[in-house]
């Protein structure tokens, strides 16, 4: 017989046949955890319906911090932008690139005078929304929420600059 101790099944499916294997496993696993929750993907509840209807309230996505270390944002993209302080973030879409001039005229879009596709607008009936003319700077986008149902006077869009965009929000 052998001097070591029977493992019962329940104990090795819970934590394995070797416990100090599976604590350092578990805090490597731990730490990993952390870092990449702390500096890379951070959770945003998405507070409200003027992303719908891409993104439904209440609903929580994850925001990737370094999608713009190495690139710049797009048009299209969907962003996770600091409002003030650490926890106030705005969900909102690319509309307008830096040195753009953008407009809107009855709920279509211009940039640079010409009517902007914007594929994740099909299908959704707009409010003949009405902005004058924009230059942006450099370093400037204009942001703008997917629900364009609800009139102007009720949605949170506008200009904002590199600095505040926090990542991209990853579907």
């Amino acid at each position: 017989m052998s001097n070591e101790t029977k493992i019962s099944l329940f104990q090795r499916l819970l934590i394995g046949s070797n416990i100090r294997l599976t604590l350092i496993r578990a805090t490597i696993l731990v730490i990993i955890v952390f870092v990449i929750f702390k500096f890379v993907l951070i959770p945003v509840r998405c507070d409200g319906i003027s992303m719908e209807p891409t993104y439904s309230n209440n609903s929580i996505h994850l925001v990737n911090k370094l999608a713009y270390r190495f690139g710049t944002p797009q048009r299209g993209d969907i962003i996770s932008i600091r409002t003030s302080g650490e926890k106030v973030l705005l969900m909102k879409r690319i509309i307008g690139l830096p040195g753009e001039r953008i407009s809107i005229k009855s709920g279509q879009v211009y940039i640079n005078d010409e009517p902007l596709d914007e594929p994740w607008m099909n299908g959704i009936e707009r409010q003949p929304w009405n902005r004058k003319e924009v230059k942006l700077n450099p370093n400037e986008y204009l942001v703008i929420g997917d629900n364009r149902t609800m009139p102007i006077e009720n949605h949170e869009m506008g200009e904002v600059y590199l600095r505040r965009i926090v990542g991209k929000v990853i579907r």
